[in-house]
Parts: C-alpha cells; sequence; structure tokens
C-alpha cells in the first residue's frame, strides 16, 4: 500500500492519499492524531498543520510534497459536484411533478371520490399518491435550491480567501501568534535572569509566590509544595530552571515558530513585494519592527547616525538575533525589516498644538447636543493662580471664578442641592500668547464695529 502526503500553504492543511484501505492500526493513529476522511475526495486531511501531524505524515509517507490542487481548483470541483447534486435534485422534482399530474388527470373533470362506491378505494389510494408525489417535489426542488447555494457559497468563500484584504488580516494574525510564542521564550529567559540572583531559601520562598512582568516566577502548585514541606527551596528552584530551559528550548515551539515564519514569508509574497523603506531611519522605528516580530521591551538608540544598535532584557527573537544585543547599520536594517516583511506606517496627523488665546469667547459644537454650537467664556488668570484652582477643585469643572456655577436637582441621598461647574477656556497671563486665527479675529470685528 502506498501513501503519499501533501500540504497546501493556502489553507494550511496536510492531506493524506492512501491506494488501498489503511488497516486498523494505522487508521487508528491517523484518527487520533485529528485526520479525517474526506469520502468525495477520498484523503484524510488535518484541520490544520501542527508538528505531531507532520512527523506522522512523513513516518507514512517518507516526505511531504507541495499539494497540486489549488484552493480555487478544489473549490470549482466541489461546486461541480454540488452542481451535479442540484442538478439531480431537479431531475426528481420534474419527475414527481409529472407523475402528479399524471395523477390528478383521474379528478380533472371534476368527479368526486363517491363514498361507499366500489371505486372509493381506488379513488383514495390515487390521491394519496398524487399528494406524495406533489410533496416529493416540493422537497427535492428545495433541496436542488440547497445544493446551488452550497455552490454558490464554496465559490464565493474561495474568492473572500484570496482576497487582498483579508490576506492581509491572516498575515496579522500570524504576527499576532508569532508574537504569542515569542512572549513564552522571552518569560523563560527573564525568569533564568531571576534565578540566578535568587539563590537563599528565604529569598526562594517569597519568590515562588511573586510574578515578574510577563509572569509567575514559578508554576501554580510549586509553593504549596514548599509550605507543606515536600519539596525544598532549593529542589524547588532547580525545577523553575528546568522549567525555564524547557520552554527556551523546546524544538516543538521553534518548529512552529519557523513554520509561522514561512506561512508569512508565502502570504507576503502572494500580496505583492514588500517596499524598502528609504526614509529617515529612528530607533523608536526599530522598537516598533522588534516589538511587532515578539521582542520584549526593545530599546534602540542611534551610535553614529548611520549605525544603530537594538537590545531587550530578553534574547530578541530568533529570526531577528539569538542574542540581547543586535547591532547594524542603517542599510542592514532596512534590508532587515523588508526581508522580515515589514513596512514602516505612515506618520499619523498629531493632535492640534495648544495655543494660549486673548479672545471674547471661544465657540465649538456642542458635545452633547448634535448641530448646536457652545460658547465658552475666556478667563484670565496666572499660572500659579490657575494651578492652585485646579489642586483645590480637582475632578470638577472650572467656572468663571474658579467656584461651582450650576445649581442642579438635589440628590436623594445627601441633604441639599448638588453643584456642577461649567467649562471655560483660560487665558495665562504669563505665559507665551498667539495670534488669534483668521476666523475667530474677523468675527470679533464685525462684532465690534456692529
Amino acid at each position: 500500500m502506498q501513501i503519499d502526503a501533501t500540504y497546501s500553504p493556502e489553507d494550511n492543511k496536510i492531506r493524506l492519499y492512501a491506494s488501498a484501505r489503511l488497516d486498523s492500526e494505522t487508521y487508528e493513529r491517523v484518527k487520533a492524531a485529528g485526520f479525517h476522511w474526506a469520502p468525495k475526495q477520498e484523503l484524510f486531511v488535518a484541520p490544520k498543520w501542527s508538528p505531531k501531524r507532520e512527523d506522522l505524515a512523513i513516518e507514512l509517507a517518507g516526505q511531504i510534497e507541495p499539494e497540486e490542487m489549488t484552493m480555487a481548483e478544489r473549490a470549482q470541483a466541489k461546486a461541480e459536484r454540488l452542481d451535479e447534486l442540484a442538478h439531480k435534485r431537479h431531475r426528481q422534482a420534474n419527475a414527481y411533478n409529472r407523475a402528479a399530474q399524471e395523477l390528478s388527470e383521474a379528478f380533472s373533470n371534476g368527479q368526486p371520490i363517491l363514498v361507499g362506491h366500489h371505486s372509493e378505494a381506488k379513488a383514495r389510494k390515487t390521491q394519496a399518491r398524487m399528494h406524495s408525489a406533489m410533496t416529493n417535489a416540493n422537497k427535492a426542488a428545495k433541496l436542488a435550491d440547497y445544493w446551488l447555494y452550497r455552490a454558490d457559497g464554496v465559490e464565493r468563500h474561495a474568492n473572500f480567501k484570496n482576497d487582498p484584504r483579508v490576506r492581509a488580516g491572516r498575515i496579522k494574525t500570524l504576527l499576532a501568534e508569532l508574537r504569542d510564542m515569542q512572549r513564552d521564550i522571552n518569560h523563560g529567559h527573564l525568569c533564568l535572569a531571576a534565578w540566578e540572583k535568587i539563590t537563599q531559601d528565604e529569598a526562594i520562598k517569597i519568590a515562588i509566590g511573586r510574578s515578574i512582568a510577563t509572569g509567575s516566577l514559578a508554576p501554580w502548585d510549586l509553593y504549596s509544595k514548599v509550605d507543606k514541606g515536600e519539596v525544598t527551596p532549593q529542589e524547588a528552584r532547580q525545577q523553575c530552571i528546568e522549567a525555564a530551559n524547557r520552554t527556551i528550548n523546546s524544538d516543538y515551539r521553534r518548529r512552529y515558530i519557523t513554520h509561522t515564519l514561512n506561512r508569512l514569508s508565502y502570504e507576503r509574497e502572494l500580496l505583492g513585494q514588500v517596499s524598502r523603506f528609504e526614509g529617515e531611519l529612528t530607533p523608536v522605528i526599530l522598537q516598533a519592527f522588534a516589538r511587532e516580530h515578539g521582542a520584549h521591551k526593545p530599546e534602540g538608540r542611534s551610535v553614529d547616525g548611520e549605525t544603530f544598535i537594538l537590545e531587550s532584557s530578553a534574547v530578541l527573537p530568533l529570526h531577528l538575533a539569538n542574542d540581547t544585543v543586535l547591532e547594524l547599520s542603517a542599510d542592514e536594517w532596512r534590508d532587515l525589516m523588508q526581508s522580515a516583511g515589514y513596512e514602516v506606517p505612515a506618520k499619523k496627523d498629531g493632535m492640534p498644538p495648544i495655543l494660549n488665546l486673548k479672545c471674547k469667547a471661544l465657540q465649538a459644537p456642542n458635545r452633547y447636543r448634535r448641530g448646536e454650537v457652545q460658547t465658552f467664556p475666556v478667563v484670565e488668570m496666572t499660572k500659579a493662580d490657575y494651578g492652585k484652582i485646579h489642586s483645590e477643585q480637582r475632578g470638577t469643572r472650572l467656572s468663571l471664578c474658579g467656584e461651582f456655577r450650576f445649581k442642579i436637582c438635589p440628590n436623594p441621598r445627601h441633604d441639599g442641592p448638588r453643584y456642577m461647574a461649567g467649562w471655560c477656556a483660560v487665558f495665562l497671563l504669563d505665559s507665551k500668547a498667539h495670534p488669534l486665527p483668521d476666523s475667530v479675529a474677523a468675527l470679533e470685528s464685525v462684532e465690534a464695529v456692529a
């Protein structure tokens, strides 16, 4: 018996093609690994790739080859099968309709069923057969519409998967998965750094129940074991170190990271070539790039304007640098970002600057009533006075003189009325003043003339 294994990066699935029926032992192993039998395609398919399924496929087939049939071709084949089912149901519906029409001819002249006559049994049987044929015709027509709808859905789904916006979303999802896996490795490195400093028994007992920025320093059940005396502090420390080393050196996790990087490369290639960043390189750009690929709190700095250093308290991601520090020239950083598929986001428009304007009143759209304009009176004071009012009335809205201005309905839980201040604009006398915008200056000049 020959078994062939294929992998499709389009849907991230492994498929097994067997030339004959699997024996019971092999079938149980394939089923336990998560493979399902697809009768129409005559193959076993896994819902997604995993190291365990890849190992089993290589063991059974010897190697995994690329899937020859694309997602569009597979969708087309499935749509054709569903179309054939729809046509079959249409033919059945037409046959039942013809049978119902032939049976209805017995009642075409309006001849009623004669109760008690010798023809009553035959007439009622004919009537029942006619009703049954009409019911079956109706069911077959509905099934035909259903299979046509399924065929159309299969084609729409294939087109949806190949949409550039959907592909860009898959890239974001893969990057998120990459960061999750790298976060576990970062936590392992930080735990090792912490346990190198913690060596005394009393300090170990305290640290076992504590956490760092990335998670707990010890397994959840280790504290109770040490507290009950089942495990000594030094044994607990050694277990924590071994657990951190297993996380860092896990072959399973590294294979997942490699596989995710390969899928990212495939998706980016289909989406289009990533442009090389030619703008001014800054440490902030490098930090954002490293964070997107899973680095733990990276810090960048410029050495001489042409050389940049990126470092982290944990080891940087393996596909960037298997070290805590990475030093490259500006061109090398640009090449690395392009090879990793990273595009520097366009700079967003920042918030408008806060200007110290002196005018009679400021107007703005009412945040509570749409379509209305709200006017804010301008109050003049020094920075010291403003800071004093703010500290005294912290959490309230300042009125014209820094006191409560509006009286609202009484609070049923307290005696007396409740007050709330209104909004106002403050002009600082001892701060730099800016000229009024043209629109405000023109408005005030018109009011002055009037």
